[in-house]
Parts: structure tokens; C-alpha cells; sequence
């Protein structure tokens, strides 16, 4: 990262929300204002119905016609929307090649815990029925999307329907007891959130459900049968042991996994695309694994 990127950066964090527990409401307004970026030159995007819910699809100009990523985005579940990740969402999909299609999934504190698993396994249910080839079919997620993406396959799991080729989280949230080590020891050192923050999107999400359920931290599941799975963290994250573990978990249920973690950078950095080159360099790398492993990879069945 040049000092000029790690300027940028530094201004581009500072303007995100002082407020740090505003309510629901105020709060998705905020966080819309500080990162909606648009889909990029070559992408287009169109209102669209799945699973129940809307979704912006959003195809890239010489997109081939097979092949489709399902993106969930982050948010702590409380805020976000297919719209405020518009941009991060095209530009994966422009540099894949490949179309994709954003979930916009109930928000707590008004749908709490399962209800984004739920839409994400509905959503994923109709592309199934509608003919798209699991083989050619790929999930992606940041933050909390991160988590529900997990989630999501083992809910799939669950119904006997088959896995995609792959799946790519980026500072995938997947802890909700936060009980990893970087909540205390990152913490100096991330720049968006602490362990409070967090504490209260999971508070508006689970109130008293389990916080160790496996749809909600699957950090602790039986991640066995799970596709190809790319785990991305910046360093500089008090959520960086929630990847790492999930990592450690998938390679320990023999799942093919493979985890980056990018010095010097915060939370979903992939964000900064165009401003960062670590973060054009992660999707560069996001965009060939789940291409490479939708090519190649016969989707299992469980």
C-alpha cells in the first residue's frame, strides 16, 4: 500500500458513521451514505425477484450466459442492502466474467436470527429449480454476508440439496459469541469496529438464541461436504480469528480451503477497489477462484 492509498484510506474510514449505536433505521442510512459506491462502467444492473426477496442482478457486458454468483452482502445483518455493495458485488462479477446476483435478505432487529439463512436457502432453492447447474453455481459474501454464506451451505446441506462449485467469504463474521482472540489483541489496530460494535449487531440478530448456533457461528459447525472455500482477512481486524478459525475448521473436516490474510489493511478492504491496489489484487484473486473452481470442480452432493 503507497502512503497516498494509505491516506485515501485513512479519510475514507474517518467518514464513516460517528454515531456508533444509532438506531436500525438511522443507522442503514448512514451506512448507505458512507459506502454505496455504483456498479461499474460495463455492468448493468436490473430490479429482479428471488427466493422471495429482492435482488439486483447484475451482469457484465460479454458475460457468458452460464455460470451465476450468489452474493449475500455485509452489514451485521442490521444494515446494507444489494445496493450499498452495488459496486463491490459488479466489479467481482465484471473481473469473474460471469453474472451475479445480489440477495437483498431481511434485516434484524425486525427479522432476527435465521430469517437471512432462510432467504438465502430460498433464493437458493429457485435458482436450483430453475435449471442453474450447481457446478456453475458460486457463492460470495462479505462480513455478516460472509457468515450467512457459510450458513447457507450448511443449511443446503441440511435439505439434501447439492453444494455450489465454491465460495469465496471476505472478513467473514462467524463467531457471534466473539470469542476470538483478535477481539481484544486487533482491536487498537481496527479501525471500524470493536468488540462492542459488534456485540450489538449481534444482540439486534440472535437477542437470546444461541450465539453458538451453527447457522450463526459457524465457526463452530461440522463443516464436512462444504465446497472449494476462499477465506480473505485483513490484518488489521479485530475479526481476523474468526476467518482464520473458520479456515482451520474447514481443513480439519477435510474441506478444500484456502485462507489469505492481507497485511496492513481492515475490514473488508475489497471495498477500496480502484483506490487500493491490495484490494484489486484480492478480487483479481476472489474473481480466478471461483471461476477456476466452477470450471473444474464437480459440485458434491450431501
Amino acid at each position: 500500500m503507497t502512503r497516498q492509498q494509505r491516506d485515501t484510506l485513512d479519510a475514507l474510514l474517518r467518514s464513516a458513521p460517528s454515531d456508533r449505536h444509532p438506531e436500525p433505521e438511522a443507522e442503514r442510512l448512514a451506512f448507505a451514505q458512507a459506502l454505496t459506491r455504483p456498479a461499474p462502467d460495463g455492468v448493468a444492473t436490473r430490479r429482479t425477484v428471488l427466493g422471495g426477496r429482492p435482488a439486483l442482478d447484475l451482469r457484465p457486458s460479454g458475460a457468458g450466459r452460464r455460470g451465476l454468483l450468489l452474493y449475500l452482502h455485509g452489514g451485521g445483518y442490521v444494515v446494507g442492502s444489494p445496493d450499498t455493495h452495488a459496486g463491490l458485488v459488479g466489479e467481482l462479477a465484471r473481473r469473474a466474467g460471469t453474472p451475479a446476483v445480489s440477495l437483498d435478505y431481511r434485516l434484524a432487529p425486525e427479522h432476527p436470527f435465521p430469517a437471512p439463512v432462510e432467504d438465502g436457502l430460498a433464493a437458493y432453492r429457485e435458482l436450483l429449480a430453475g435449471g442453474t447447474d450447481p457446478g456453475e453455481l458460486v457463492v460470495a459474501g462479505d462480513s455478516a454476508g460472509g457468515g450467512a454464506v457459510v450458513a447457507l451451505l450448511l443449511a443446503a446441506r441440511e435439505a439434501g440439496l447439492p453444494q455450489p462449485a465454491a465460495a469465496a467469504v471476505l472478513s467473514p463474521w462467524v463467531d457471534l459469541t466473539l470469542s476470538g482472540a483478535s477481539m481484544r489483541t486487533k482491536e487498537a489496530a481496527d479501525p471500524i469496529f470493536t468488540a462492542q460494535d459488534l456485540r450489538a449487531y449481534a444482540d439486534h440478530y440472535l437477542g437470546d438464541r444461541d450465539r453458538a448456533h451453527p447457522w450463526a457461528s459457524p465457526v463452530f459447525a461440522d463443516l464436512t461436504g462444504l465446497p472449494p472455500l476462499l477465506v480473505q482477512v485483513g490484518s488489521h481486524e479485530v475479526l481476523l480469528d474468526d476467518a482464520v478459525r473458520l479456515a482451520g475448521r474447514a481443513g480439519a473436516d477435510e474441506v478444500d480451503v484456502t485462507l489469505e490474510v492481507w497485511p496492513g489493511v481492515p475490514h473488508v478492504f475489497q471495498h477500496h477497489y480502484g483506490r487500493l491496489d491490495e484490494a484489486d489484487a484480492a478480487l483479481d484473486r476472489v474473481a480466478a477462484f471461483l471461476t477456476g473452481k466452477a470450471a473444474t470442480q464437480p459440485a458434491p452432493v450431501h
